[in-house]
């Protein structure tokens, strides 16, 4: 709990054996977190019978691969299920560093932000984590256009440590989404779309050999669906409302 706020850390996983241990122990050492929920995305390897050995776990296991998209859906609906006041993701390939999670899960609880960022980009923690300079040029460049058609400010969109509050999460039609990697981004113009403020807090990231990433082929196709999101946006505001979009209102 976090100032009577229920915290459930969801993590989308596939083929993580070699990190989900590292990562649940860091998550749970921040002392402030209830439940967490791991989704495992019918992996090749040890990822389902480690997260079973794992006290305070919801373990959920897909029969078939449903994509990075298909699997936060699953993850977010088991968390608002378990009653989850904030709802926090994070990889669990430990790119991302669980210490942040009391300063995001109390940006969220104070109300400030029902939707808190980790960026890599704030502070240069990409470049000195070891993404590669061709990631990171794409995510500036993909960056700079999406805050132009989105109408928004953001140091990037392409982050996987994300928090939410309960009363967003509810709001959002997340199964309209795509079940790829594009959901991401997909997700971030709805909470746009609604007015609702988003908070970056500066995040470190590490790039190890055992980390989650997708090929050259895949990040193209994954910028191409970022551009269609954001023009589609751009297109609904136009109209008044859109496929992904709903009736505009405020939480």
């Amino acid at each position: 709990m976090l100032n009577g706020h229920k915290i459930v850390v969801v993590m989308p996983a596939y083929n993580a054996a070699r990190t989900l241990r590292r990562t649940y122990d860091e998550v749970m050492a921040q002392g402030i977190v209830d439940l967490v929920i791991i989704v495992d995305d019918a992996s090749r390897d040890d990822t389902a019978a480690i997260a079973r050995t794992l006290p305070h776990t919801q373990v959920e296991v897909h029969p078939m691969n449903r994509g990075y998209g298909g699997n936060q859906k699953t993850c977010y609906r088991l968390a608002l299920a378990a009653g989850a006041d904030i709802v926090v993701m994070i990889h669990p390939d430990y790119q991302y560093t669980p210490q942040l999670l009391p300063a995001m899960a109390s940006l969220v609880a104070s109300g400030l932000y029902p939707c808190v960022l980790a960026s890599r980009i704030l502070g240069g923690g990409a470049l000195r984590g070891g993404m590669p300079l061709w990631k990171y040029i794409s995510n500036r460049l993909l960056t700079l256009v999406e805050n132009f058609l989105l109408g928004a400010k953001l140091s990037e969109y392409h982050t996987g440590y994300r928090a939410f509050a309960r009363r967003l999460l509810e709001r959002l039609p997340l199964e309209k989404n795509s079940d790829d990697f594009v959901f991401d981004n997909q997700i971030l113009a709805q909470v746009l779309w609604l007015d609702c403020p988003i908070g970056e807090v500066t995040c470190p990231a590490k790039y190890m050999p055992e980390a989650s990433s997708i090929n050259f082929r895949r990040s193209v196709r994954y910028g191409f669906g970022c551009l269609v999101t954001a023009l589609e946006y751009r297109w609904a505001k136009i109209r008044g409302s859109g496929r992904l979009f709903p009736e505009r209102h405020r939480l």
